[in-house]
């Protein structure tokens, strides 16, 4: 993108909304309780709202894997087993985890917005990111629900998208054609991203028929696919949540088509995730192959974007290869002792920098991989851009040698801005 306004132009061409849903939000202003102080600086909330015009008995949703999670997420599992879905509500500013009688203060949140759209309580999902400890602002949310129903319009989906941001520099936003509907997602996340799955919400309409158990089941694929496979801090979230609506507007051409389009439209919804990490500078791909299975494939690529040195060397623009091969021994000495490393090979940005035991390097080497570190800069230096200037990664190629596996893993640097967000986070 060459400026804001191509980014917001393309937003919206992505943000049409499917057949059959429509979105809406509300703001307002709340000083939290364990704030403690009246005079202190309020703190802002959105609710947002995605509804369907009738109730559907096809939705799906993945939950994280944290041992102790937010109220919502609790709510959800146990939503999974109703008939219908009807709407899902969502805040930012507060994740509501393990906050006092959280589960029934999002409870009541939910019949509010029940009470306003004509459904019953367990027609509505709810959902919530932000200051993990914090109570929800129950009674202004309950109150605002109205006004949320009131802004619902089915044009775009780019309010919400909008809506349930928190650190996040722009709104996150994937379509695809699938016959004659379309899926559209949307996401949000920034920090504490890390599989399974990463902070991080993501809505997937379609207006596409897929019924409940296919539309789970390609979900499930979708997420292993794409959400799975990313990393920003390690930090699994306790909010964590996919979930896929599907108004059955427009009839399924072809159940494999429609899955391949989840699986593109997640993917990229996870590289935007990543893209716009928590002061990220630089994406690193990291694509693994020649292992004896999948799962080494991935949880080595995993270590790689999760060293800390691998991701500071990244951030200065530093080629210090000498990293990516010791995460790479590392793993592979704490994790699979009995794999030979003799035939590993590593290239950055197409040149070989490791093969067969030895670092091939030399000046030219050294100034190609400078040139591509550079080249896959987000931003140097301030203000940060809120809209992706590219999409060009650091590209890291691993190949053990050792088999037909193979899987690709998004990471970004560590940089002194996510020392600074994280820092500041509840102020």
């Amino acid at each position: 993108m060459t400026s804001r306004a191509e980014h917001r132009a393309w937003l919206a061409a992505q943000a049409i909304l499917p057949a059959g849903f429509r979105v809406g939000t509300t703001s307002f202003e709340f000083t939290p309780v364990e704030r403690g102080d009246a005079a202190a600086k309020p703190a802002h909330m959105t609710i947002t709202l995605i509804a369907l015009d009738r109730p559907t008995p096809d939705f799906a949703a993945l939950f994280t894997r944290n041992a102790l999670p937010g109220a919502p997420v609790l709510i959800g599992r146990r939503r999974l087993d109703q008939p219908t879905l009807g709407a899902i509500i969502v805040n930012n500013k507060v994740s509501n985890v393990c906050a006092p009688q959280g589960v029934a203060t999002a409870e009541r949140v939910c019949a509010a917005a029940a009470t306003a759209l004509g459904l019953l309580p367990g027609q509505v999902l709810p959902s919530s990111t932000g200051v993990i400890g914090w109570r929800l602002p129950e009674d202004a949310m309950v109150a605002a629900a109205p006004a949320a129903v009131a802004a619902l319009q089915a044009g775009s989906a780019l309010p919400a998208a909008e809506g349930i941001m928190t650190t996040d520099l722009y709104p996150k936003i994937r379509r695809a054609t699938v016959g004659a509907g379309s899926i559209v997602g949307i996401a949000k996340g920034a920090g504490m991203v890390e599989p399974h799955l990463a902070t991080m919400l993501v809505f997937v309409m379609t207006d596409v028929a897929v019924a409940r158990e296919p539309l789970r089941a390609a979900l499930r694929r979708a997420a292993d696919a794409s959400f799975n496979l990313i990393s920003i801090d390690s930090d699994t979230s306790t909010s964590d949540t996919v979930v896929a609506l599907a108004s059955g507007a427009r009839p399924c051409p072809d159940l494999g088509a429609f899955e391949a389009a989840l699986i593109g439209v997640c993917q990229e919804l996870a590289g935007d995730i990543v893209r716009n990490g928590e002061g990220i500078h630089h994406v690193i791909r990291v694509a693994v192959r020649g292992c004896p299975d999948q799962g080494i494939a991935r949880s080595l690529g995993k270590a790689i974007v999760s060293s800390p040195l691998v991701k500071t060397a990244v951030c200065g623009n530093d080629p210090n290869v000498g990293r990516i091969v010791a995460a790479v021994g590392k793993h592979l000495g704490a994790h699979h002792p009995t794999l030979d490393p003799g035939h590993l090979r590593l290239t950055m940005g197409g040149r070989l920098i490791f093969e067969a035991g030895t670092f091939c390097l030399d000046p030219t080497t050294e100034r190609a991989l400078v040139a591509h570190l550079q080249g896959a800069e987000l931003y140097a230096t301030a203000p940060v851009p809120d809209y992706p200037r590219h999409e060009r990664s650091v590209e890291l190629v691993v190949d053990l040698g050792l088999g037909d596996a193979a899987a690709t893993t998004l990471g970004g640097d560590l940089t002194h801005e996510y020392i600074t967000e994280n820092a500041d986070y509840r102020s």
